[in-house]
């Protein structure tokens, strides 16, 4: 099974890296094609996508696999249209990141998503969705406010979106495990986002009060309705993450000697009070169950004292988080406050030293009481010796640090503990080390030479949960610091791409290693990092935009030739062929009726675009451009226009309309030929025939935007096009839409 697993993850590889290909030639701009020849090639790629992932299901071998990279194929055909239609808003030069982007793109992976029931676009819909939203209220190319009501309303939407989502997938109308899980977690960010007093100052009360009814709606559900455990711990980060807001907040409106002592026993009395719950938990598990039919409900699910086990750690991770931020916050915020002239760093660090020998020799102490001391101790003492700076010290600290990783017995406990190690490492080594060129780019580099070495050590350690704990932590935090080399310019010659190179060389390497021996968690880990990676080096690897795309594009055809390769010597049943195979097969006729309405309107938004160009009423516009960049579709420089302002005799009209509010405006020609803002335009009133109406929305705060905002450059020459562009060339048509042609210095 991990062999099929090997083969899939190498085919959802080259397909990534082939897709990514593409979205950085398109992005790159680049001037050999003329429009027309760049519509048809972006059309050509979508239909090569679906036309192969549809040929992968006639043929007779393999058929497992076959199946499987058809429907990615097919997923990859649908991100392959939504980098078309980014490309047609780059021709034409409609807005970055546009809403109507990803409103369009999202139609078709919806519909597919109902056609196919296949997971990729589940997700994919909803993170479309999603964006549409986000950029139709806050555009990327142009600053938009909102007034409280219309952020109350906007998150909302986001609220109740993922709510009716999360009860369709909990009521399995629609089965799909992830997309249940994103709509949990966007929820409760929803919810503590509108939470926040210090945006929403006058419905903030009642926003909390829906946040903590959502979060103990929660805890009641999954543990005496539905039982889940881990959603009941994504339930109690969400407690844990309320509560520290909570307490940002009240320190900022409240900040005082006495807030943070009351921090102080607020946190005592909370660990007080798990104690005592713990052991009103202890004993009710040493009641003897009186027969076996007792032990499990009818359903074959654990009876109410197992459920109260996992409640008992839920309360103790609450505990421990909750504990630790507020315990350092109120312990740094009292001794700072009661230290008036005196250094205070000594105090916290002493303070500290005390913490964790106390917590070090005294094991038997409840764990989450001792585990939140603990934590207390390591943060409070790293916050001291960024003020001490004294290497002697911080070498001591990191002594005690290794002292309490040891006597730890949590995995959980031991990974945090082993990231704060290396937090107070960092300390050490810049206090210690001079003050050579580069320090910064060393000290990585050393942090990834260190823990590669506790990676390897694990291998002189004996079986148990001690070597597995330095395996994991050395494993992670080796491609972390790797990872974070790769961002560093040249620390000598061709050092960026080298770093790069070995990153890249690494991850590719260590995850076909973990696939070949079986170790599935380990692969995950490099994955992730591969994917990750990719990402981040979406514009900064050491090629040229359209050599990247040229090298990606090999990269990719490489991975799936050597898969393909790896894929003939193992076998799969049509057990796992059939998920994959009815996705055309029983709904070849549906995804062909998708698949020709995206063309279709590919050729539409051309053809009607086109038309614009040429028909439309050729206006000039003065402009003051600067050089931003959009995720899909490349440089660009974003226009303030001169008629963007409205002047003040018409601001008190702007006013009366809300923000993203459609507007019309009526502009005429200045002695220059230059067109001016002239007046609002009002249902019914006679055009002059030296006047023209451009169809604009509001801004919420005096200002107008057009849809022209945007204007596409080849990579690097959007500093040049800022320098030297003046005047904006644009077409209007009849109805007031407007399309930007182009720019000039006069």
């Amino acid at each position: 099974m991990l062999q099929i697993g090997a083969v899939r993850t190498g085919f959802l590889l080259g397909i990534s890296l082939i897709l990514a290909a593409i979205i950085y030639f398109f992005a790159a701009n680049w001037g050999g094609l003329d429009r027309i020849e760049k519509s048809i090639l972006s059309a050509g790629l979508v239909l090569l996508f679906y036309g192969v992932s549809f040929a992968l299901t006639k043929l007779r071998g393999m058929l497992g696999h076959h199946a499987f990279l058809s429907s990615s194929l097919l997923a990859g055909g649908c991100i392959s249209f939504g980098a078309a239609v980014a490309l047609l808003g780059q021709i034409y030069n409609s807005h970055a990141d546009s809403y109507s982007l990803f409103l369009v793109w999202s139609i078709p992976a919806l519909l597919l998503a109902w056609i196919t029931r296949y997971n990729p676009f589940y997700m994919l819909t909803y993170f479309l969705i999603h964006l549409a939203l986000w950029f139709y209220f806050f555009p990327s190319s142009v600053y938009v406010t909102h007034n409280e009501e219309t952020l109350l309303l906007i998150g909302s939407i986001f609220v109740v979106l993922n709510l009716i989502l999360l009860a369709l997938t909990e009521m399995l109308r629609i089965s799909s495990a992830p997309l249940k899980l994103a709509n949990f977690v966007v929820l409760h960010i929803s919810l503590l986002r509108l939470s926040n007093s210090f945006e929403f100052e006058t419905y903030f009360v009642w926003t909390n009060i829906l946040c903590l009814l959502a979060i103990g709606t929660g805890f009641y559900y999954f543990i005496h309705i539905r039982r889940n455990k881990t959603y009941l711990i994504l339930n109690a980060l969400a407690l844990s993450a309320f509560a520290v807001f909570k307490f940002i907040e009240l320190a900022f409106h409240y900040y005082s000697f006495a807030f943070f002592f009351y921090g102080l026993l607020f946190v005592a009395l909370m660990l007080i009070a798990n104690v005592r719950f713990f052991n009103y938990l202890k004993k009710l598990s040493d009641r003897p169950v009186q027969s076996e039919e007792q032990e499990l409900t009818a359903s074959g699910q654990p009876q109410k004292e197992q459920a109260g086990d996992i409640a008992g750690k839920i309360v103790s991770t609450i505990v421990t988080v909750i504990g630790v931020i507020i315990g350092s916050a109120s312990l740094c915020g009292v001794v700072f406050l009661a230290s008036g002239s005196v250094n205070p760093q000594y105090t916290l660090f002493g303070l500290s030293v005390l913490f964790i020998i106390l917590m070090i020799f005294l094991p038997r102490l409840n764990a989450a009481v001792r585990y939140t001391i603990l934590m207390v101790g390591y943060i409070v003492g790293m916050i001291s010796l960024l003020g001490i700076d004294l290497p002697v010290l911080s070498a001591l600290f990191l002594i005690l640090s290794v002292a309490g990783w040891i006597r730890l017995d949590s995995s959980v406990e031991r990974a945090f503990t082993y990231a704060l190690l290396n937090i107070n490492l960092s300390i050490l080594l810049f206090q210690a080390l001079p003050a050579v060129e580069n320090k910064f780019a060393l000290i990585v580099a050393l942090h990834s030479v260190l823990n590669a070495a506790v990676y390897v050590s694990h291998l002189a350690i004996p079986q148990g949960s001690t070597r597995d704990q330095i395996r994991d932590s050395g494993l992670l935090f080796t491609l972390i610091f790797l990872f974070w080399l790769t961002f560093f310019d040249d620390v000598f010659p061709y050092s960026y791409a080298l770093f790069n190179l070995i990153f890249f060389g690494l991850v590719s390497s260590l995850l076909f290693a973990f696939l070949r021996r079986h170790q599935a968690r380990y692969a995950a880990i490099a994955a992730i990092f591969w994917f990750v990676f990719l990402a981040f080096k979406y514009y900064d690897l050491l090629w040229p935009l359209l050599h990247k795309s040229v090298t990606l594009a090999l990269l990719g055809l490489i991975t799936l030739s050597i898969t393909y390769a790896l894929a003939r010597r193992t076998t799969t049943t049509d057990t796992h062929a059939g998920e994959y195979r009815n996705i055309w097969n029983k709904k070849t006729s549906l995804i062909l009726l998708v698949i020709t309405l995206q063309l279709g309107f590919l050729a539409y938004q051309t053809a009607s675009s086109e038309r614009l160009l040429m028909t439309g009423t050729s206006i000039k516009l003065e402009i003051t451009p600067i050089d931003p960049r959009s995720m899909l579709q490349g440089d660009y420089v974003t226009l303030n226009y001169s008629i963007s302002t409205v002047p003040e005799a018409f601001e008190e009209e702007l006013d009366s309309y809300r923000s993203l509010s459609k507007i019309k405006v009526i502009l005429s020609s200045d002695e220059r030929g230059v067109h001016v803002f002239n007046r609002l335009y009002r249902s019914g009133e006679t055009i002059g025939d030296n006047e023209i109406v451009v169809n604009g929305k509001t801004s919420g705060w005096r200002l107008i935007y057009y849809g022209i905002e945007t204007f596409f450059v080849p990579e690097g020459t959007g500093l040049e096009v800022e320098r030297n562009a003046r005047f904006a060339y644009v077409r209007v048509s009849a109805d007031g839409d407007a399309v930007l042609e182009k720019l000039t210095k006069q």
